[in-house]
This record gives C-alpha cells, structure tokens and sequence, in this order.
C-alpha cells in the first residue's frame, strides 16, 4: 500500500505580505485569552473590535521598528506566528504618541490604559539584562496540539542564539494550558502580573 508523505511545516519571515494573514491569526489566537478578555473587556459590546485593533496596532507598531516575525507554514497556509522583539529594544508604550493616540481611538482610553499597566508590568518582572520577547506569539486554534508551538519556539530560539547580545527570551501568558507548554521547554518563572482574577505568568528561558 502506497502511503503519502506528510509535508513538513516550513519556518518563513514575515514581512509587510503577509501581515494581513498574521493579523488574522493572532486575533484568532488571542481573541478567548484571559488575558485579553480582561483587558479589553469581553463581557461589553465591541469586544471583537478592541481586540482587532490592539493587534493590528501591535503588528504595525513592531514592524516599523525594523523588528523581525517569523511564521509557520504548512499546506500552504500560515499556522503559527511569532513576533520577536530584539534585545536592544526595551520598548515603552508611554512613550509611543502615535500608538497610544490610535489604540485610544480604537480600542478605548480604560483599554490601553490596562494594556499599557500590563505591558509595564511583565517588562518589570523580566531580567534586566539585555534579552529578547516575544509580544505577539499564536498558534491558529485549528492547528493546535499538532505540534506546531514546539516547532515554532524551536525555530524562535535559534534565531535568538545568533543574537551575542542576548541573555534570553521573555515571554508571558495567562493561560495555564499554555503555562505547562512553555514550562516543558524550558521557561522558568521570573513573575507574576495579577489582572484582576487572571494571573499573567512571565516566564524566561536563558540563550545557552
């Protein structure tokens, strides 16, 4: 009996392309967090729409900041994202005028207010040495527990070993499911940021 060869995923870097395919897969991704449904609200009407708009401007936010996302593709669609902050970066979103002025707009003043608390928080709870993060990570709902994830944080890690000025990777999550992931290869504990009954876990893995 014939049997067909199962196509490898194939690690891509993303560019200006392909950002409306990664816009889609992370609000899909993102959209039943905990996290996000604190932040953004879940329980009031436009719920969908703030979401969007945090990563529409995540998305543009990164890129114009010449940083690097990478994806996975399999069957000839993008199943996995990850966007990596460089570690001579330490962004602060106070400091980002025109992103703070358009998330207001659109996601609400109460919103990016919480976004930005959070954001402050996880980045105080990381090593202050000089290390990568992942702010924007997925994997499509469709394609999880297929491995992928392993897959695309392999991929992450080795990118960030090129880096010599990088002590590590960052990286946070409110959920536990994907806690006990990250754990398994290798993340540790560094914090916590409680929002409101979510507790956000930020976790950190050191380039070896």
């Amino acid at each position: 009996m014939l049997q067909t060869a199962v196509a490898e995923p194939t690690i891509v870097r993303l560019d200006q392309s392909s950002v409306g395919e990664a816009k889609s897969l992370l609000y899909n991704a993102y959209r039943y967090e905990p996290t996000f449904q604190y932040l953004f609200d879940a329980g009031k009407p436009g719920y969908d729409q703030r979401v969007r708009a945090t990563i529409r401007e995540g998305v543009e936010l990164h890129f114009s900041m010449g940083q690097e996302a990478i994806g996975l593709v399999h069957e000839d669609s993008l199943v996995a994202v990850a966007f990596i902050s460089r570690p001579d970066i330490r962004l602060n979103l106070v400091e980002q005028f025109s992103w703070r002025i358009r998330m207001m707009l659109t996601a609400g003043f109460s919103a990016t207010n919480r976004f930005i608390e959070y954001h402050e928080g996880v980045m105080a709870c990381l090593p202050k040495g000089v290390s990568h993060r992942l702010p924007l990570l997925g994997v499509h709902p469709k394609h999880q527990s297929k491995g992928f994830g392993r897959a695309l944080m392999g991929a992450v890690e080795r990118i960030c070993r090129e880096d010599p000025r990088s002590c590590g990777i960052g990286l946070d999550t409110g959920n536990s499911r994907y806690l006990k992931f990250y754990e398994s290869l290798g993340y540790q504990k560094v914090g916590e940021v409680r929002l409101g009954k979510v507790v956000e876990t930020v976790l950190f893995k050191p380039c070896i």
